[in-house]
This record gives structure tokens, C-alpha cells and sequence, in this order.
């Protein structure tokens, strides 16, 4: 494995003690990256590159923040799928409730999301106390049908898709286990298979993005890097990190080749958090391959 994966090290670009940062995404027509912090109830916009920020207050624990074409944006939530409104002349963010696929699972919350080549949103439960297998995978489309896609997971992370739209990525992190699925046109998967099994001494597999040469990037909890893996699965780079917990990342800025990664300080005990001073921190490492334009959502 190439122990070096970026064109320069891993930058801090903010400082934010995040205490579980989450959910990267570029938003292309603003120049801007927008990233949450799901304990803190918080989502983060960082101007790129002139660095101006802005945060909004949300209702509750938020795992995901996708943009819609229309200018706001789709927030996954402890309590279900918001249409969210950011009015930055406001620190709080203005939530209107779309649907509740768990009404009966109080202990379940949203996490990871993303658009998919369909123009669905695929978006991930979890037991937010860390201990049942009652997260699941949903399939929703512009109609607000919710199809469960996969389910029994603990701890769920991802999704990605391939830039051809012809696979789905998706982990189960408890499991150290990231799985492929097949995905056709329509939005069905199938053939679910492993993808990879990480070593218990490189931590849990996170959040993750796919670049354009097919290649998956995925951060490791608990394992201070990320990895970067081939469309075979096979490890091929590894970009070490400063902090243990590293949750998620996208690719942004102009040319799409500033890779921008989540961190997380939850976990650490104080001692811990003493000597990673920056973990719950946004970075940037500028990368010699770029990734997916942005993917708007048609709701």
C-alpha cells in the first residue's frame, strides 16, 4: 500500500471541536462546502477557498445534508426527513417534516445520506444507543415512497455509488464490513456482496466518497486515516490523519480535487482530547484525482 495518497498534508480549515462531525457535501452553484455535527445539532457552511463560515442551530440530531435544486436542502434527523430552509440572516435552520419511515423505533435516528444516480435519497438508520441491529437502508424517491433497501445493521455508513450508477456502496461499521450491491436504472439493488473487511487494528470503516477513476475513499473511526480502495476492492492508499476519529469525507472546491474530511471527538476520553487537540475539525488535502459533481436533489 502507498503509505502517501495527497499532493500536500492534511490542512486544518476549522477549527469547530466538533463533537461528532458528519456529512460533507459540495455544493457546487455556491462554491461552498456544507458539513453537520450530529451530537452538537448543528450544520456548518464553509465559503470556498476565502474561508467565510456561517451555522445554523437544527431541531435535533442531524446526520446528513443534501442540496436541492430549488436551493434548500434535505436533512435526515433524529425524527425523519426535513425539507430544510438555511436563511442566512438566521442561526436557526427552519425544518418542515416530509416523512417518518420509524415511527416505532424512538431509539433510531438518521445517518448518513446521499443522492443517487436515480435522483433518490438513500439514507441509513441506526440505533443511536449503539447497541441493537435495528438500523436499516431506505430507498426514497421524489413521491416520499420509502423502500427498505437493506436492514440489521447496528451502526450504518455510507451510502456511495460508482460513477457509472451501476453499484452501491454501503457499511456496516460494527461489522467492519462494507458492502456492494448491484444497482440498475430504476433503483433496485441486489447481489449484495463484501466489498471489504477492515482489520480490527485500522478501526471502523465511516463515511465515504467515490472518486472519478472509480476508486472508494473511506475513513476510518478509531484508525486516525483514510484509505483509499480499488473498484476490486483492494486497499491501494492510505492517507494518515492527525486525529483517531475520522467520519466522512467529499471532494470540492473548483476542480473537484480538495478532498474535505469530517472528524470526530466523541469517544475520546479526556486525556485523549488533551493530546488531539484538533479532533472534531474540518481538513482539506488537495488530491491529484478529482471527484463527482455535485448532485442536486429534484424534490
Amino acid at each position: 500500500m502507498v503509505p502517501q495518497a495527497a499532493l500536500d498534508q492534511p490542512n486544518l480549515v476549522w477549527r469547530a471541536g466538533a463533537e461528532l462531525g458528519e456529512g460533507p457535501v459540495w455544493v457546487d452553484r455556491e462554491s461552498a462546502l456544507y458539513w453537520v455535527d450530529i451530537k452538537g445539532r448543528a450544520v456548518h457552511r464553509l465559503s470556498w477557498p476565502d474561508g467565510k463560515r456561517q451555522s445554523w442551530r437544527a431541531h435535533g440530531q442531524i446526520g446528513a445534508l443534501l442540496p436541492t435544486s430549488d436551493g434548500r436542502f434535505i436533512g435526515a434527523l433524529q425524527d425523519g426527513i426535513h425539507l430544510l430552509t438555511l436563511d442566512p440572516k438566521s442561526d436557526r435552520a427552519i425544518a418542515r417534516l416530509l416523512l417518518d419511515p420509524e415511527p416505532d423505533l424512538p431509539d433510531n435516528r438518521f445517518n448518513d445520506a446521499k443522492i443517487g444516480p436515480d435522483g433518490a435519497l438513500w439514507a441509513g438508520t441506526m440505533d443511536d444507543r449503539e447497541t441493537d441491529p435495528t438500523g436499516r437502508l431506505y430507498r426514497i424517491s421524489g413521491d416520499k415512497a420509502c423502500q427498505v433497501i437493506d436492514d440489521g445493521y447496528v451502526v450504518t455508513n455510507g451510502p456511495a455509488f460508482s460513477p457509472d450508477g451501476g453499484l452501491l456502496y454501503h457499511t456496516d461499521t460494527f461489522k467492519r464490513t462494507i458492502h456492494v450491491f448491484d444497482l440498475d436504472p430504476a433503483g433496485g439493488a441486489s447481489n449484495r456482496r463484501v466489498f471489504a473487511q477492515l482489520p480490527e487494528d485500522t478501526g471502523y470503516p465511516d463515511g465515504m466518497t467515490v472518486d472519478c477513476e472509480g476508486c472508494l475513499w473511506v475513513g476510518h473511526w478509531g484508525g486516525w486515516r483514510l484509505t483509499r480502495f480499488s473498484p476490486e476492492g483492494e486497499p491501494i492508499l492510505e492517507l494518515p490523519m492527525p486525529v483517531a476519529n475520522v467520519t466522512s469525507c467529499c471532494f470540492g472546491g473548483d476542480d473537484l480535487k480538495t478532498l474535505f474530511v469530517t472528524t470526530a471527538a466523541k469517544g475520546l476520553s479526556a486525556a485523549e482530547r488533551r493530546a488531539q487537540p484538533a479532533a472534531g475539525d474540518l481538513f482539506s488535502v488537495r488530491l491529484d484525482v478529482a471527484g463527482p459533481p455535485t448532485q442536486y436533489c429534484e424534490w
